[in-house]
């Protein structure tokens, strides 16, 4: 059995490819975990569900995405995104990431 490693972490800003959005990520799934209808109406491109998804606020807006790995990459801008929902999940932005509380 072999363990699926993530290239994006908690926290971190990325960029997505097709759609050309920023965006933050707020949870990672090891592998596809939403329905088959969904895959099917949203995930045109087919993207593998045998690796991970992320869980993803995207900035300028008020929703929150769910976007395979491969359409993904680092956003390299060092900058906060904005996004209502920002605070419920971190408590700053540091470092071009944003961060939990430490105790």
């Amino acid at each position: 059995m072999s363990e699926t490693s993530t290239k994006f972490f908690v926290g971190q800003i990325i960029h997505h490819r097709l759609f050309d959005y920023r965006g933050v990520i707020v949870g990672v799934d090891p592998a596809f975990s939403g329905t088959e209808e969904w895959y099917t109406k949203m995930a045109r491109s087919q993207p593998p569900k045998e690796r991970p998804w992320y869980h993803v606020l995207v900035d300028n807006a008020d929703h929150i995405t769910y976007v395979a790995e491969r359409n993904l990459e680092s956003d390299t801008s060092q900058t906060p995104i904005s996004h209502p929902m920002v605070h419920e999940f971190f408590d700053r932005f540091e470092n071009g990431r944003y961060v939990f509380a430490t105790n």
